[in-house]
């Protein structure tokens, strides 16, 4: 008798728990959707998008291929699309080369950084990016025209912000790094002088910035911080 119950309270279990999946069950997403939530999300990122990133919006392999063919998509590189039709932006291959690198949990920085945040009167055409160390790129992985720096100390969560659709150091990180390199102490000032006066700085956040860097760089930035007082 005992086993029978089991067995009946068993089936029952089983039939609740298919009612309840099945009405869990959303309907898959159409076409549209799915293209919708691409273009979404390539729209963040000047049109370009990777493959890794496209697969959890419904996209397969073989749907990207299709895509391609179809004339909706251009395949820029192995895993690398963009799509047709997306306006030209000024700084897409800064996204671009990011976007390569950004599974390696790269970040924009140095020279690229402070021409996106217009700290700099021109921007160098090599494309700057920080990485961690042990997640650099080897040999023929590397990228033409960008610029790897490594660190072994992760970036704070200060540190790093979503700004021009991509990952970028923060104003006063970005700073204190093109100091540190030994960059024109010129390029420096200036670069200090513009974000103090445009709010993306703060003397303290500069302060705290290089703090930990070496004396080098602490007097350079604090004589562009003096330099900004004279000037306002």
């Amino acid at each position: 008798m005992k086993s029978v119950l089991s067995a009946v309270r068993s089936m029952a279990d089983k039939t609740l728990f298919i009612k309840w999946d099945m009405t869990s069950n959303k309907p898959a997403p159409t076409r549209t959707d799915k293209l919708q939530r691409l273009c979404e999300l390539a729209a963040t990122q000047a049109g370009y998008f990777t493959a890794s990133q496209a697969h959890p919006l419904g996209y397969s392999a073989r749907s990207l291929v299709h895509h391609v063919a179809a004339g909706h998509l251009e395949r820029v590189s192995r895993g690398f699309y963009r799509l047709v039709g997306v306006p030209a932006e000024p700084h897409e291959d800064i996204v671009a080369a990011w976007l390569k690198h950004a599974p390696r949990s790269a970040v924009v920085s140095h020279d690229t950084a402070l021409a996106l945040y217009d700290l700099a009167p021109s921007r160098s055409h090599a494309i700057h990016l920080t990485v961690p160390r042990d997640r650099r790129p080897r040999g023929s992985q590397s990228v033409p025209a960008v610029e790897l720096h490594t660190t072994t100390v992760p970036l704070r969560r200060d540190e790093v912000a979503d700004r021009f659709g991509v990952r970028i150091t923060s104003p006063v990180r970005t700073i204190a790094d093109v100091a540190d390199i030994g960059a024109d102490p010129s390029v420096v000032v200036e670069a200090t002088v513009r974000a103090l006066a445009t709010g993306l700085a703060s003397p303290d956040e500069l302060d705290t910035a290089v703090k930990l860097r070496s004396a080098r760089v602490r007097q350079l930035v604090e004589r562009a911080m003096k330099e900004a007082g004279r000037r306002a």
